[in-house]
């Protein structure tokens, strides 16, 4: 049976603030701290809880499944192709401080979603760690992730 992470992607208005908020909460410093971003990997709940301080509008920025190994990879993408939410793939690439392999969706409601397999460490963010220009809606009064269409369903 797979045992993948789930993945939740935060914008924030303060790092510091909040890295001090959500290491309390999780009783856990983060695996990854950058002057910009953070990152804890947690096994209970199993989850990869990032935030970012990059100038997002603040909140949920979107939602991932992170597997371990390239067949995890295509079997995740192949349960999404069976549920009619194709996904839109890039890989390889160096988003979040880390090399991975990835495709971006969207849900039926327009969440954001991103399945992916890190491959190793990046030393920059990354150029490509926002979703493809096509997974955008037009930049309107509603820029949010949440609001993020996929136009490759």
């Amino acid at each position: 049976m797979q045992r993948f992470h789930v993945h939740v992607h935060v914008a924030v208005e303060s790092l510091a603030a909040s890295v001090r908020f959500y290491s309390r909460l999780f009783a856990a410093e983060p695996a990854v701290l950058k002057a910009d971003y953070a990152k804890w990997m947690l096994e209970d709940p199993r989850v990869n809880f990032a935030i970012n301080q990059r100038g997002a509008a603040s909140g949920v920025d979107h939602l991932g499944i992170q597997v371990e190994s390239r067949a995890e990879l295509a079997d995740v993408e192949a349960r999404l192709e069976r549920a009619g939410r194709p996904a839109l793939q890039r890989d390889p690439v160096s988003c979040c401080y880390a090399e991975s392999e990835k495709s971006w969706l969207a849900d039926p409601q327009g969440v954001l979603w991103e399945i992916f397999l890190t491959t190793g460490q990046s030393a920059v963010y990354g150029a490509h760690a926002d979703p493809p220009a096509q997974m955008r809606a037009p930049r309107s009064a509603c820029c949010a992730a949440a609001c993020w269409v996929a136009e490759i369903a």
